[in-house]
């Protein structure tokens, strides 16, 4: 049975416009040196992070003999791995969680409106791509770049939304958060305007 190619069309063009919507930053490159007969051969290896600054990133390495040829394998990959993350209002962390990953610990904390990012290079890079605006984050362990980014993507896949977590306990989003800490003083502020 023939394909229709009008519809081959219409999903490469929403593939193509999703692709342009992400954002991807350089992490790392490093130059490599192999020792040949004549000499030093050398390669680059690159580290990509990609996102859509919309709860979705993912990270990949790539090598070759030339720079651009390596980030280009790099951010093929990272487009390849992209998981979804949920955020709060869209700007922080649900929680707080640790990542790990070989040697490399990371503390990832959820922070209030007008933080910002406050995280080392990688972990920045990490953080800018998934469009999260308030975080604070701390590497503990490796400074290695690549065990960090892969430090930090742990503990973002083990993050949770209330929403998922009332769905696997069968209870409602508002039995599982309750009352954040600064919603209770206002309520108790209003509730004490109405009866001054």
């Amino acid at each position: 049975m023939a394909r229709n190619p009008r519809s081959d069309r219409g999903n490469r063009r929403s593939e193509d416009s999703e692709q342009s919507e992400l954002v991807d930053k350089l992490v790392s490159i490093n130059r490599v040196a192999k020792v040949v007969k004549g000499g030093r051969r050398f390669g680059f290896a690159a580290l990509v992070v990609v996102g859509d600054a919309k709860g979705r990133v993912g990270y990949g390495s790539g090598k070759a003999r030339e720079v651009p040829e390596a980030i280009r394998k790099a951010t093929e990959q990272a487009k390849r791995k992209l998981i979804r993350v949920p955020l709060r209002e869209g700007r922080t962390l649900h929680h707080d969680i640790v990542g790990r990953f070989g040697a490399g610990r990371v503390v990832l904390r959820a922070a209030p409106p007008g933080t910002g990012i406050i995280a080392g290079g990688p972990m920045r890079a990490v953080f800018e791509t998934l469009g999260v605006a308030d975080v604070v984050a701390k590497s503990i362990g490796t400074a290695n770049p690549y065990n960090m980014v892969k430090a930090t993507f742990d503990g973002l896949s083990r993050l949770n939304s209330p929403r998922s977590v009332a769905a696997r306990r069968g209870k409602k989003v508002s039995d599982i958060v309750g009352r954040r800490a600064g919603e209770d003083t206002r309520s108790q502020a209003a509730g004490a305007e109405a009866n001054g």
